[in-house]
């Protein structure tokens, strides 16, 4: 099935990531699901070809690309039937780093994983009892001397085992002597190598889906100072970019996955002959495939949109908050019709529509809840009381 490239410049990069992809056909992934195994050879393969370095400058040896060729490899990706969650943190902690990190952060660590010899794959915010709620976090990095001690518990910490990098947001003032509600958090680049069995512990969330997700704790674990990114006190200012970054890549994600949907739902629509003729030839089977198709073209343009005002320098708060709701509905309505028109079949391993239809069932929940996307449109843009906080 051909779709049309809103971004034909860029075809050779979604080219070159299909091969790549080619090489880690539908068993690779249906083995990793069933076994919950890391997927090192495929995100081995990604980091050869240079994609996962597409964000960092061409001094550090990365492809200096911007966030709209992120989105079309990340996309690209999933249109392919794989799952880019394996390493997707790469690219949005890009942006976290390369505006506010410092010459020495940049230079000790961007070539490694350009180079793929690091992973930065893990981005420690959230936690068990602030969820969303991000500046209601617990985790405490007090400064003493030379480093700062760190104490507390980050959850769904994907990758956390598999990275040799994190960044984390932790509080360096407490709350209550803060100067506002955004003040007093602070974020860390954190070498885990040094640190996993020195105050930090791992352990691994047994999740619906083969996502690597963790919890992570901090007891004592002493960091030195020059870990900080920018100024203590302003790193939820330094992750906002970061996270819009993060929303408008999934988005692309969600693409991505409404495209296999609709593709493998097509293909099975016009193969499987039921009473003498193609099940596709009905309107009951056509008309919910072709409603997602219209609704993906729809998603697909506000992520790109989003895309473009990020990489012009503009804060598109709003535009990358809808284009994560837009497009991860547009995936689960294409995942909903493509397992409808399976039927039964849908539900066997075999033809991965299964394993696909929980992958994506994941964005309508992360990185945020499109329900919170929808208070944050209702008070931002239609000036509406806040319903939560």
């Amino acid at each position: 099935m051909n779709f049309y490239d809103v971004n034909p410049a860029l075809a050779e990069i979604r080219d070159g990531v299909a091969q790549v992809c080619h090489e880690f056909p539908a068993e690779y992934w249906r083995e990793c699901d069933s076994a919950r195994r890391y997927p090192g050879e495929f995100v081995g393969a990604l980091m050869k070809a240079g994609y996962l370095a597409a964000m960092i400058p061409e001094e550090f040896g990365g492809s200096g690309l911007n966030l709209t060729a992120a989105a079309v490899i990340l996309e690209e990706i999933h249109r392919q039937g794989c799952n880019a969650a394996a390493c997707h943190a790469q690219m949005y902690t890009m942006g976290t780093v390369l505006r506010h990190g410092s010459d020495a952060q940049k230079k000790a660590y961007l070539p490694g994983i350009a180079d793929g010899s690091l992973r930065l794959q893990a981005f420690g915010v959230t936690e068990p009892t602030s969820g969303t709620d991000t500046l209601a976090l617990k985790t405490i990095a007090r400064r003493d001397g030379d480093d700062y001690i760190v104490n507390g518990q980050k959850i769904w910490t994907s990758r956390a085992e598999y990275s040799d990098l994190m960044l984390l947001l932790a509080r360096t003032t407490p709350r209550e002597q803060a100067k506002s509600k955004t003040d007093g958090l602070s974020v860390f680049l954190l070498d885990l190598r040094k640190l996993v069995g020195h105050g930090v512990t791992v352990r691994p969330i047994r999740a619906m889906i083969n996502h690597s997700t963790t919890e992570v704790f901090f007891e004592n674990v002493r960091v030195p100072a020059s870990s900080l990114i920018g100024e203590e006190g302003n790193g939820f200012r330094y992750i906002l970019s970061g996270m819009n970054a993060e929303r408008i890549l999934i988005a692309a994600e969600c693409i991505g996955d409404a495209k296999w949907f609709l593709e493998k739902g097509a293909d099975y629509a016009k193969d499987r002959v039921i009473f003498g003729a193609p099940i596709g030839k009905n309107q009951g089977v056509q008309f919910p495939l072709a409603r997602a198709y219209a609704h993906m073209l729809a998603a697909e343009a506000i992520v790109y949109r989003a895309a473009s005002l990020y990489d012009a320098g503009k804060d598109p708060g709003v535009e990358a908050n809808s284009a994560k709701l837009l497009a991860a509905d547009a995936s689960w309505e294409a995942a909903e019709a493509c397992l409808q028109t399976h039927g039964g079949f849908g539900f066997a391993e075999e033809y991965d529509v299964e394993r696909k239809f929980r992958e994506t069932r994941l964005y309508q929940v992360a990185p945020i809840s499109t329900n919170l996307i929808l208070c944050f449109l209702a008070e931002r843009v239609l000036g509406l009381p806040k319903s939560y906080g």
